[in-house]
């Protein structure tokens, strides 16, 4: 998953007041020959800046600007995503995250995921997280 899809995406549940999702890597995976074209506009997102964790408006009151043409380097390849008003949680597996309404998620799969990383998954979605989580099981 690129860090710019954070700009574009919401809980389907929640929609606006849960944007932006919180993101949480697990695994990244670099690849130093992706180039911006010089004459690309900058910033890539107008709201949130993903690889920073911060809204665009923060960074330009700081004084800085998106670091883009670093940021298309990485993709998360193993992570998660959660949504702060509605806890429900989002895995990201082989780079694709996941994000599906309650009745077409995989339950196994989910907790199989959960289980796989329960040393970084944050304990509120390991104990409380919807819709499937390691006190469900």
């Amino acid at each position: 998953m690129k860090y710019r899809l954070l700009n574009y995406i919401a809980c389907p549940y929640c929609k606006d007041p849960s944007f932006p999702l919180k993101l949480v890597v697990f695994e990244v995976r670099r690849y130093d020959e992706r180039k911006l074209p010089e004459d690309m506009p900058r910033p890539l997102c107008d709201l949130y800046c993903g690889y920073l964790g911060k809204k665009i408006e923060e960074l330009r009151k700081e004084g800085r600007e998106p670091p883009c043409d670093e940021c298309i380097k990485y993709e998360v390849v193993a992570g998660i995503l959660i949504c702060s008003i509605c806890n429900r949680w989002y895995p990201i597996i082989d780079e694709i995250p996941r994000i599906l309404p309650d009745e077409y998620r995989n339950r196994e799969e989910d907790l199989r995921f959960l289980k796989q990383y329960a040393d970084k998954v944050p304990e509120e979605i390991k104990l409380h997280g919807k819709p499937f989580n390691l006190s469900t099981t």
